[in-house]
């Protein structure tokens, strides 16, 4: 990773927002995409006690991904009429693979998830990890086609290559470079990792 230009395109960040997405001027950015309170949502209705009813979890996937600014409007009513296809055992799987995603067996419920999604050409990395970033935004990173291949290139990681199919082991090396930038820069610049994306991605 080059550390040069990442500490240039921090300096550069705070000169026009010095107080980070603290600063005044980040408000409309925040009012948009509203992270928290989806956060909020999701935590409260993906939490371990609801995995018992599988119609209620699809209902809060369906929530989310609509509700999502991150998400293509595109892959909404996509999502949409996915979710409305399936039937209770089907319902029952889905919600399985998100109860590993989010509470157990990460990488397996990941490719349950993606296998669920391929036949309906749904096996998009903005679908595949909105939820689990919104359950966990210090961990989990949302994977935004252009802004990922932006920032692998702007940062010359050389060792990760982006898939447009979602992997596993492109995630996990995508995570831990969110995590090593987010050691290297101020605290205002990663309220969430969301947020610390939309930061790099403004630099390029």
């Amino acid at each position: 990773m080059n550390l040069e230009k990442l500490r240039a395109a921090e300096a550069s960040f705070l000169q026009r927002y010095p107080g980070g997405f603290s600063d005044p001027g980040m408000e409309a950015v925040k009012k948009k995409h509203n992270v928290d309170k989806l956060v909020a949502f999701t935590r409260e209705n993906l939490s371990r006690s609801h995995f018992n009813r599988p119609e209620h979890v699809a209902e809060t996937l369906l929530k989310v991904v609509s509700r999502s600014s991150m998400v293509s409007r595109f892959e909404k009513p996509r999502f949409r009429d996915f979710i409305a296809s399936l039937n209770s055992d089907e319902k029952r799987d889905l919600a399985d693979a998100l109860e590993q995603r989010l509470h157990g067996r990460k990488q397996q419920g990941f490719e349950q998830m993606v296998g669920m999604l391929q036949p309906h050409k749904l096996a998009k990395w903005a679908v595949v990890s909105i939820v689990p970033f919104y359950f966990a935004p210090q961990r989990e990173v949302f994977v935004k086609p252009t802004t990922a291949k932006g920032i692998i290139a702007y940062l010359e990681v050389e060792d990760l290559h982006y898939s447009p199919t979602p992997s596993w082991g492109f995630y996990r090396g995508y995570q831990k470079v969110i995590a090593e930038v987010k050691r290297e820069v101020v605290p205002t610049l990663a309220p969430n990792n969301a947020a610390l994306t939309g930061f790099l991605m403004a630099s390029f």
